[in-house]
């Protein structure tokens, strides 16, 4: 659990291609939004693995849209519960399959990875207490939010991932409100604090970066998490075509860091160079759209919180370069920031 970090490489744009053509987990046909992000995330962390896997999801878009009845767009085992209980639910299927294997009904060499797919709402709100548990008892699975910022599924209400001054259903604009006046929760470091061996955010803007992180979850001997940034077409006011564009502008803006925390080692996989304003993040958003007449001061108080984020990162960053410099062969050549994906490291 404490030794060096191990190089993991991405899965080729041809080996997913292949993949997708000779099993697909994840089938078209579902009624998700145009544009929305939700596709790329499943997609890409599924076609990433190269174990079978075993998926519990959430109520909320993804479920939703996905097994309206009589359809299906999924090609794994599958299981919907609750909003509150995903974690637990999967808790109960890893513990399920170690005591399977120990009576020998499974192969013990028959590996399976088990992956949750859930909002923010499921995550940040309403099923932290249960993903903690899980956490905390170091069951080995894969726990993915898929970060859009709302509830996007029940009406576009504010959850706790919602970012300062966004305007949604339960956060109107109005004489006495500017939109969502509360601060959003980190749920990267609520989770790291957890000392669990593999913490990572990631953005639908990066495939190549996303899949990496999804590999290596799937290859940690206990809990991941990834906290992925998903676009929202009619939650944050932008057109389907710039699904992958919003999230990058959000990524070189310095709003959603991608990083990795390993064994409690933090390591920034991207810095824009250089890192654009949050102006340029927030005006690409009809929810935000307000704040561009006079409220001046609303956008450097995120100016200043994203700052501080970054020197934090930065800081901690520094202080376990150490830790990563075992690890070579793992840094893709640069890239400039108007092409198809960031820089990464």
């Amino acid at each position: 659990m404490s030794g060096p970090a191990v190089p993991v490489e991405p899965m080729r744009i041809r080996e997913m291609a292949r993949r997708e053509e000779s099993e697909p987990r994840f089938l078209g046909g579902h009624a998700l939004c145009a544009g929305c992000g939700i596709p790329i995330v499943v997609r890409t962390i599924l076609n990433s693995i190269p174990t079978p896997v075993v998926v519990v999801n959430a109520t909320g878009c993804l479920e939703v849209a996905t097994t309206r009845y009589p359809t299906t767009a999924w090609n794994v085992p599958w299981l919907h519960v609750a909003f509150e209980n995903a974690a637990a639910s999967m808790s109960g299927i890893e513990a399920a399959s170690r005591a399977l294997v120990r009576r020998g009904a499974i192969a013990s060499e028959q590996e399976i990875t088990f992956v949750v797919f859930a909002g923010d709402g499921g995550t940040y709100d309403i099923g932290l207490q249960s993903l903690s548990g899980a956490l905390e008892r170091g069951h080995r699975l894969m726990y993915v939010c898929y970060d859009n910022e709302a509830y996007m599924n029940t009406g576009i209400q504010r959850s706790g991932a919602t970012p300062l001054a966004a305007r949604t259903s339960t956060t109107p604009l109005g004489v006495s409100s500017l939109g969502n006046m509360h601060r959003r929760k980190d749920l990267t470091a609520i989770v790291a604090a957890h000392r669990v061996p593999y913490v990572a955010q990631a953005s639908v803007s990066d495939f190549q970066d996303l899949s990496r992180k999804a590999r290596r979850a799937a290859l940690t001997p206990g809990p991941a998490f990834l906290n992925v940034l998903s676009s929202c077409p009619l939650g944050w006011g932008t057109e389907p075509r710039d699904t992958v564009r919003v999230a990058r502008m959000a990524v070189e803006t310095g709003y959603w860091p991608l990083f990795e925390v390993i064994n409690q080692h933090y390591r920034i996989n991207y810095e824009p160079d250089p890192r654009l304003p949050v102006t340029r993040w927030l005006s690409s958003q009809g929810r935000f759209r307000h704040l561009e007449h006079d409220h001046g001061d609303i956008i450097e108080q995120i100016q200043a919180e994203v700052d501080e984020q970054w020197r934090r990162l930065q800081e901690r960053s520094a202080a376990d370069a150490h830790y990563f410099a075992a690890e070579i062969g793992a840094v893709p050549p640069p890239r400039d920031a108007t092409s198809p994906g960031p820089r990464m490291r």
